[in-house]
């Protein structure tokens, strides 16, 4: 019996290795301290009614951000240790397993639990207030969608120190991700915590669409819309139609392990460029998904800052769809050498090249923009600034990975690895973070300390040119990707040195950011003005932060950035609301249903994992009753009554007037 019990907690916890251990001593400390802070100051309650059950849009969207940082710290953890490992040649810091087991990570928790959740809570955060809404067209969804994205990022976490963590690359190309070559739990936990959390992506992608199209102020014809607010909805329309890829792509790998099925097993028949396609169709949209947002972000930071209307509008908004068409029809730009022949390679060369056309005219769009206009260097305007310089130098070396001879050379290199840090750093994180700096006031109700951020952006800045800039010579000089070590006489260990000293500067950047956190908590001067930019649209009509139902009265636009040309009427902000204009506000109840249905998910998943039916089953049971019980509850909303209303923006209005 003790023999046995042995065997199974040799085979299902992660062992052998210190660094492993010591992040379960971590995570086994966090949880006990988390338990003992909720206990001691009686907060159980607080955090189920408050958070864990709400459907408040903006409550949401900060739980998706703080997931977001939270997987930006494990994932840039797993980045310094691949640089430790890389800093000299010959190092034996990390297993051979375990450094593939790392970029494996690294790759998945950037890409999809790092930059979507970021994304998700700004969407959830903003783009409600820009159209005058008071939630979401779908609240309940909404709260699912963030729930199933938590348990399913959670699920491919816990691989990390139960099971193992998947080893085949961030994409899992067979044969390395089937049966043969990864026989282990650690491929599962890729499959099912990928696809719990594509669901949810999936549902968000169509919840916002039905907002953006149906819940609009009066007056907000599409062409008058915000830019951030265009920019989601080219990203939701690329969703819905990329991330059903994924989980068709997903479940056939799922068959091919579970049931020994030969959809991407040669010597069954199957094919496994078939597999590469599928992953392709959806990667690449993939990679446009979290950029075109950002370039929202960029089109409201620069108008405001600026003190300028947008140049060539509806060029930006062509752009963007033109960018949601194209991004369909790259995806073999990453596979040229893998003998789809020379008219596919053509073909798929052109179109590469075609979708730098519209992404050019943003970047000039944004310096006609700036072009004479009143520029304040705020954080939010810094981090716009520096994109455009990274992602022009991102941009020119993609057009040169789409000359198809050209990418004979660098693909599969570290010119491959620059390259595309340099265009989701460069583009989808320095944007996330303008507009994170950008829209915090809203968020909470003051800004966050601009001398400790402008330590963390020059850090950041610094770090990301030492740390990348040297692997486009690594990958000239014949460095390839995924290299666990390499000898003395490769000559690549001065640049690799240089690189990782650049890697942990970004770290100190994100240490200096957390601190300008805690600072900001600790010592702010709370925003009274509800307009803490001098922002040009509807957001920044209300109190900051925003009251639970958003706006007292709902808001008629007349033009594009309505509240910036009202303010040039002479209208003030936070503006006292007439008692007779006030009505009782419709708003959803909170529901327990889509945590509760998402942890039975996430407990339906990991019986999948292990092939424990006697677990998945039941979970799987307890998700239908959820649906059920979602099906007859008929008490979902009530009313916020006029005298409720009445406090609410006397309190934020007030004194003000």
């Amino acid at each position: 019996m003790l023999d046995t019990i042995k065997q199974f907690a040799s085979e299902f916890f992660v062992t052998g290795d210190p660094l492993i251990l010591g992040a379960q001593v971590s995570i086994g400390l966090a949880m006990v301290a988390i338990v003992f802070v909720l206990t001691f100051f009686k907060k159980w309650g607080w955090l189920w009614r408050e958070w864990l059950t709400s459907v408040d849009h903006k409550r949401i969207g900060i739980m998706y951000i703080i997931c977001s940082i939270l997987m930006l710290f494990r994932g840039g953890v797993d980045a310094l240790l691949m640089r430790l490992q890389l800093a000299m040649p010959g190092v034996e810091f990390l297993q051979a397993d375990h450094y593939n087991a790392i970029f494996t990570t690294h790759g998945v928790i950037m890409i999809l639990f790092m930059a979507m959740p970021l994304m998700f809570g700004l969407f959830n955060v903003v783009v409600p207030l820009q159209i005058g809404a008071r939630d979401v067209a779908f609240p309940f969804l909404n709260s699912l969608s963030f729930w199933m994205f938590f348990f399913g990022a959670m699920l491919f976490n816990v691989s990390f120190v139960i099971g193992g963590s998947p080893d085949a690359g961030w994409l899992a190309y067979p044969p390395l991700s089937e049966l043969s070559h990864s026989p282990g739990v650690g491929q599962n936990f890729y499959i099912w915590g990928i696809q719990i959390s594509g669901i949810g992506s999936l549902a968000t992608g169509i919840n916002f669409i039905v907002t953006i199209l149906k819940m609009r102020a009066p007056g907000m014809k599409l062409m008058k819309m915000p830019m951030f607010t265009w920019s989601v909805l080219s990203s939701c329309i690329m969703i819905i139609f990329a991330f059903p890829i994924l989980t068709v792509t997903l479940f056939l790998l799922f068959l091919d392990r579970f049931v020994g099925a030969h959809f991407f097993t040669l010597d069954g028949g199957g094919n496994p460029m078939m597999y590469i396609n599928l992953i392709w169709m959806w990667g690449h949209p993939e990679v446009y998904i979290v950029v075109v947002p950002a370039f929202g972000i960029f089109s409201e930071v620069v108008a405001t800052f600026s003190r300028k209307k947008l140049f060539g509008y509806s060029s930006m908004v062509f752009a963007m769809i033109g960018i949601s068409v194209l991004s369909f029809f790259t995806w073999v730009h990453h596979f040229f050498t893998m003998g789809s022949g020379a008219d596919v390679n053509a073909f798929f060369a052109i179109t590469t090249m075609l979708i730098a056309i519209p992404t050019g005219v943003k970047v000039f769009n944004w310096l006609f923009t700036m072009f004479r206009g009143r520029i304040r260097f705020t954080t939010p305007m810094m981090w716009a600034v520096a994109f455009i310089p990274c992602f022009v130098i991102g941009g020119m070396t993609g057009v040169l990975l789409s000359v198809a001879p050209a990418d004979f050379q660098f693909h599969n290199s570290y010119f491959l690895i620059a390259h595309f840090h340099q265009v989701l750093i460069g583009g989808v994180v320095f944007g996330y973070f303008a507009g994170l700096y950008y829209w915090w006031p809203k968020m909470f109700g003051f800004k966050l300390n601009e001398r400790l951020g402008k330590w963390a952006f020059w850090f950041w800045n610094i770090g990301f040119y030492v740390c990348f800039m040297p692997q486009y010579f690594l990958g000239l000089d014949g460095m390839t990707r995924r290299t666990y070590t390499y000898s003395f006489d490769m000559g690549w260990g001065p640049l690799n040195l240089v690189s990782t000293i650049g890697g942990f500067l970004m770290g100190i950047a994100f240490i200096f950011q957390v601190w300008q956190i805690a600072y900001s908590i600790k010592n702010h001067e709370k925003d009274t003005t509800g307009d803490a930019w001098d922002g040009r649209t509807l957001e920044w009509t209300i109190p900051s932060p925003a009251p639970m139902y958003n706006f007292a009265i709902t808001p008629t636009v007349q033009e594009t950035d309505d509240w910036w040309e009202r303010k040039q009427r002479g209208e003030k902000p936070l503006a006292p609301i007439p008692d007779a204009k006030l009505e009782p506000i419709h708003m959803p109840k909170n529901s327990a249903i889509p945590f509760i249905k998402s942890a039975l998910w996430f407990f339906a998943g990991f019986g999948f994992v292990w092939n424990w039916m006697w677990l998945t089953i039941p979970a799987l049971v307890g998700i239908a009753i959820c649906m059920l019980a979602r099906s007859f509850s008929y008490d979902t909303d009530y009313y916020i009554p006029v005298d409720e209303v009445k406090r609410t923006e006397q309190l934020a209005r007030g004194a003000k007037a």
